[in-house]
């Protein structure tokens, strides 16, 4: 059957094409994401936000807001091009399970790192408390918001991959409206459930049901860069789409901003993550919006960006291995070991933020070159 595809809609569900090796754009897209958390890492977990000066909230601090949706949408685009087209082969099984079993990975270097972040500033039994998650840490808990998706997503991956396209958003918009309602009730005052589900003002967590929506929105873009991306002119029709929609979140954000009457104070407020937990409207259109110009411009320079950023693509090659590292680096040595926190200027943090992207990527390569030559 003919294949009429657009960026934005299917008439046809021929078989999904298989990517051949990494896409290297994306790998840069997500080492652009990683990038800009572990500079707002090293700002926040060396200088603290309230010490930092009004330049380095706006535009500074601010444009880092991008990071948190990047990463997520990133997700879910790497699991369409590595998985969705398995989803109805036979291996899909075996497929499956190495999802789950990178779960339980992600899961251990959560409660790992947890307990760094931790031990400068809280007792044995708060630590413990939060290990069997009595309460919640603040750096570190996008990975356990990853390690509890990489569980339920292997699930839906084969029913999405069968799912005409019309399901899909309605799925998108029906969770996005789930949020909302699940946002109003109190769960019977369990605010722990209530955070792991749909996030909650007092807990610096991520709602799986809250944040699937960014993870649908991903599959939708990452099966559409399969179909497109080594085909010039339909690559550069999703570029264009992707940026499109993505300005028009950003200036719908500064549309509510300027009706506010305070564009700086709509600005400020995103850097001080108002609307981040939970998700709100203004903090959305802005994150999201500036993420996927972001990816679009990843992908419109491809190949050759990749290899010109290569220190950001190698970092977003093994985010896992990056996200390790910038912890580690913080929190222990910095932070814990050198007692380092309050002893830098925001310059000098800005400058730890730049030297541990390169530290990461310096080791993700090295650990490589390590395993290539045993």
């Amino acid at each position: 059957m003919p294949l009429n595809w657009s960026p934005l809609k299917w008439t046809d569900k021929p078989q999904l094409p298989k990517a051949e090796g990494r896409i290297a754009a994306i790998d840069l897209a997500r080492g652009i994401a990683i990038g800009l958390m572990i500079i707002s890492h090293s700002v926040s977990g060396l200088v603290g936000i309230r010490n930092v000066p009004d330049w380095g909230m706006v535009p500074v601090h601010f444009l880092t807001k991008f990071s948190s949706s990047l990463f997520i949408v990133v997700f879910g685009i790497a699991l369409a091009v590595a998985f969705l087209s398995h989803t109805q082969s036979d291996d899909w099984p075996k497929r499956r399970l190495k999802l789950w079993l990178r779960a339980v990975e992600v899961w251990f270097w959560y409660k790992a790192l947890l307990v760094i972040e931790m031990l400068p500033f809280y007792s044995p039994s708060e630590i413990v408390d939060a290990l069997l998650y009595g309460r919640f840490a603040i750096w570190v808990e996008i990975l356990g918001f990853y390690a509890i998706a990489l569980l339920w997503v292997p699930l839906i991956l084969p029913l999405w991959a069968r799912a005409p396209l019309w399901s899909r958003l309605a799925t998108i918009g029906g969770l996005t409206a789930l949020t909302i309602w699940l946002q109003s009730l109190t769960f019977g005052g369990n605010d722990i459930l209530k955070a792991l589900l749909v996030d909650h003002e007092d807990h610096y967590t991520w709602g799986q049901i809250s944040r699937a929506p960014m993870i649908l929105v991903g599959l939708l873009i990452g099966e559409a860069l399969l179909r497109c991306y080594f085909d010039s002119a339909k690559r550069r029709r999703l570029v264009l789409a992707l940026l499109g929609l993505g300005a028009l979140m950003v200036a719908g954000f500064y549309a509510l901003a300027f009706i506010s009457g305070d564009v700086h104070a709509a600005m400020l407020a995103v850097a001080n993550n108002v609307g981040k937990h939970p998700p709100g409207l203004e903090f959305m259109l802005f994150s999201l919006g500036g993420a996927l110009v972001l990816l679009a411009l990843a992908l419109a320079g491809g190949a050759k960006a990749a290899k010109a950023l290569l220190p950001l693509t190698m970092v977003g090659s093994d985010a896992l291995k990056a996200f390790i590292f910038h912890i580690v680096m913080i929190f222990l040595v910095l932070r814990f070991l050198w007692e380092g926190e309050g002893m830098y200027t925001y310059p000098q943090a800005l400058g730890v933020g730049g030297l541990l992207i390169l530290g990461a990527a310096a080791w993700i390569w090295l650990t490589r070159w390590m395993a290539n030559h045993r």
